[in-house]
């Protein structure tokens, strides 16, 4: 239908649509409601809290008493007519103190951030993991870059407080300080 809503403040707002001549009846009914169980009840008419009669003449109107920073579920019809999707609107109102569209702005900079912030963390996620798999399947620095500790290991290891290295069995048994603490 093309409804549109404008003027919007704490606790107004001005609405229009476009004029219909398929609506034969006397007026056009105009139902707003700040509960969206209505949008869970299929667009029942008695689930609007509040209806505005307009004449047929007549494709505008000022909705008044709104409750500050609220969202609307609008809907305009012909007088007996249940609404359907296409003849309805959502709309907020502002906060009293005119900051409705700072804090929107706000919210949607912080959700900005915090989106970019994850992104960053994935690609970081993922550049450290390729890293390591680059360096940990390097054939020829695999066992010193690398090492797999296994039960065998931890079983070999004395509790002297040394780390334990092992020692491939044509390696001489001298001490080497630089093996252990280098």
């Amino acid at each position: 239908m093309g409804i549109a809503v404008y003027n919007i403040s704490a606790t107004s707002a001005r609405v229009s649509w476009p004029s219909s001549p398929g609506c034969l009846d006397t007026f056009y009914s105009v139902m707003y409601d700040p509960n969206w169980n209505s949008l869970l009840m299929g667009y029942k008419r008695k689930s609007f809290m509040h209806e505005e009669r307009i004449p047929v003449s007549q494709t505008s109107t000022h909705l008044a008493n709104l409750l500050p920073q609220t969202a609307y579920f609008l809907c305009v019809t012909c007088q007996a007519a249940n609404p359907v999707r296409d003849q309805c609107q959502v709309f907020s109102t502002l906060s009293e103190s005119g900051e409705g569209h700072d804090r929107a702005g706000w919210e949607l900079a912080m959700g900005v951030w915090l989106t970019c912030c994850i992104l960053l963390l994935v690609i970081a996620g993922i550049l450290l993991w390729g890293c390591l798999h680059t360096i940990c399947s390097l054939p020829n620095q695999a066992a010193d870059s690398c090492p797999v500790v296994t039960n065998s290991t931890l079983q070999d290891m004395s509790g002297s407080g040394r780390l334990y290295t092992p020692r491939s069995s044509s390696e001489d048994m001298t001490f080497d300080p630089y093996r252990y603490w280098g």
